[in-house]
């Protein structure tokens, strides 16, 4: 819930209008979720855009694959299939059935999800501070200066003080 609070409220202050603003982070959100590696599996994820990068920049891949690993690791289940052992071992399934990466354990993967947190509220704050300090110079720029009128007179002698000492 941190994380998705933490990208809303970057594009909260990237997106001008409110309305524009949830849809750019429902649009966030579908993407991150398509590649997150629920869906579909990580294997089968296209390489140029889906797996390579967005696979990993997707903090659901992570909390997809603790809860994996917090559920499935340790675990025995009987094999229904039929020329196989009798039980399959919980790691089997995350391993060849989700493709969960086994390199590092789900305590890993919540600290990536704590790191991605700040990262995330670190990119707010300098976004803030970014248009604090730019948003001045803007307004400065895109002002227009007051015009500055001249009064011209028609006949210069004409005024009240040489109308006295004529």
């Amino acid at each position: 819930m941190m994380l998705v609070e933490s990208l809303m409220m970057i594009v909260a202050s990237i997106v001008p209008n409110f309305l524009m603003g949830i849809i750019t982070g429902a649009g966030i959100q579908g993407l991150m979720m398509l590649a997150g590696g629920f869906y579909r599996l990580p294997n089968d994820l296209p390489k140029p855009f889906w797996r390579y990068p967005l696979h990993y920049i997707s903090f659901h891949k992570y909390a997809i694959q603790g809860l994996f690993k917090n559920e499935f690791e340790g675990l025995t289940f009987p094999n229904n299939q039929a020329g196989g052992p009798l039980v399959v071992n919980g790691e089997y399934i995350l391993r060849d059935i989700w493709q969960v990466e086994m390199g590092y354990s789900k305590w890993v993967n919540l600290a990536i999800l704590l790191g991605m947190v700040v990262l995330y509220r670190c990119i707010f704050l300098a976004i803030i501070k970014i248009v604090e300090n730019v948003k001045p110079v803007i307004r400065v720029f895109m002002s227009v200066p007051p015009k500055h009128t001249k009064q011209v007179m028609a006949k210069p002698t004409a005024t009240p003080l040489h109308e006295a000492s004529l």
